[in-house]
C-alpha cells in the first residue's frame, strides 16, 4: 500500500513555462541576445537553471557571461515567479483528496530551493509535507540522493511511494530509487519520452492517480 505521492513541480504541478521564458528573455535581451520560442524553452527545461541559461546562449558562452545572465534571470524571476504560472487543472483538488486520504505529499524540483518554496504556499499552502529543491551540494535529479532525503523526511519506504513527474528525468529519478514511476502526459515532455526512460505507467487527469492508489489496496 502507498503512503505518500512525490511529485515533480514544473510541468507536473504547475505551468511554469511562460514565467519561465519570460525570465530568460529578458535576461537574454538584457545583452542584445535573441529571444526564444515557448516550444524551445520548453525543451530546455528540466535540469536546472543554469542548464536552461547555457542552452539559450549561443554555443561557446564564456562561463563568467552565463554567470551575468543567470544573475539577471534569478533577479527577474524572482520578481515575476507566478504571473503567468497556474496549476493544471485538477491539481488543487487531487492535492485535496491526497490530503483526505492521509496520503503524505511531497515536492521534489531541480528549481531553487527558494522558489520552489515559494510557488508551493502560493499556490498550494496546507497541501504538502515536504518541499525539496536545488540544495548546493546535492546532486540534481536523475540522481536518486534527493529522492531518498525526501523519503527519509516522510519516513516511507520505496515500495510505499508513487514518484509522479512529466519528462524522462523524473522518470529516471524514479526508477534509480527504486520508486514506482508514473509519468503525466500533460507536461513538459511527450508521452514517448516518458516511456522511453521507464514510466510504469503514464496518466492523462490528475484523478488517475487517485485510481492508482486505489488499485495498490
Amino acid at each position: 500500500m502507498k503512503h505518500a505521492v512525490i511529485f515533480d513541480l514544473d510541468g507536473t504541478l504547475l505551468n511554469t513555462l511562460g514565467d519561465l521564458r519570460a525570465a530568460t528573455n529578458h535576461a537574454l535581451e538584457v545583452r542584445g541576445l535573441p529571444p526564444h520560442s515557448m516550444e524551445e524553452i520548453r525543451q530546455f527545461i528540466g535540469n536546472g537553471i543554469r542548464l536552461l541559461i547555457c542552452r539559450a546562449m549561443p554555443e561557446g558562452t564564456p562561463e563568467a557571461e552565463i554567470d551575468a545572465v543567470l544573475d539577471d534571470f534569478k533577479a527577474y524571476y524572482a520578481a515575476h515567479i507566478h504571473d503567468r504560472t497556474v496549476p493544471y487543472d485538477g491539481i488543487p483538488q487531487l492535492l485535496t483528496a491526497l490530503r483526505k486520504r492521509g496520503i503524505q505529499v511531497a515536492v521534489l524540483s531541480n528549481k531553487i530551493d527558494s522558489a520552489s518554496q515559494q510557488l508551493i504556499e502560493y499556490f498550494f499552502p496546507g497541501k504538502t509535507d515536504v518541499v525539496f529543491g536545488e540544495h548546493v551540494g546535492v546532486p540534481r535529479k536523475p540522481d536518486p540522493t534527493s529522492c531518498r532525503m525526501v523519503m527519509q523526511q516522510l519516513g516511507v519506504q520505496p515500495e510505499q511511494v508513487l514518484y509522479v513527474g512529466d519528462s524522462g528525468t523524473d522518470m529516471q529519478t524514479a526508477k534509480n530509487a527504486g520508486l514506482y514511476a508514473v509519468g503525466v502526459t500533460w507536461g513538459f515532455r511527450s508521452k514517448e519520452v516518458l516511456l522511453k526512460y521507464g514510466a510504469d505507467v503514464l496518466v492523462h487527469r490528475p484523478e488517475q492517480i487517485l485510481q492508482i492508489l486505489d488499485s495498490d489496496e
